[in-house]
């Protein structure tokens, strides 16, 4: 069964850059869909980001908030999925975790079977 690890998080200024990688060990991953999510302290995980498996087109779609600030990506062997977060607020600081599905654009965590142990991101003001 393929494995994720999440890398690339930190401390970040407003209106700074990250860009968050998701390593899977073996090519499996290209079978899967894989979203981002993003948990806060005392918060429920939810939705950032989502690009499907690569044999239906790799499909992205985003939360609503995150729309033109968060790009995410496959490279071209299909084994790293990235996410970009650009304007970064305070708002965004969470528990970034990357996670595989094999549902059609799900957002529901629920749905996704394989999950990343996440790497932290800080946006200070």
């Amino acid at each position: 069964q393929v494995q994720l690890a999440e890398s690339g998080g930190g401390w970040v200024q407003a209106g700074g850059s990250l860009r968050l990688s998701c390593a899977a060990s073996n090519r499996d991953i290209a079978t899967f869909s894989t979203g981002w999510f993003r948990q806060a302290p005392g918060k429920e995980r939810v939705f950032v980001a989502g690009i499907t498996w690569s044999g239906s087109g790799s499909v992205k779609h985003y939360a609503d908030s995150m729309e033109g600030r968060f790009s995410i990506s496959r490279d071209n062997i299909g084994n790293m999925v990235y996410l970009q977060m650009d304007s970064l607020k305070p708002e965004d600081t969470a528990v970034y975790y990357c996670a595989a599905t094999y549902t059609y654009l799900a957002t529901d965590p629920a749905a996704y079977r394989i999950w990343g142990q996440g790497t932290q991101v800080t946006v200070s003001s």
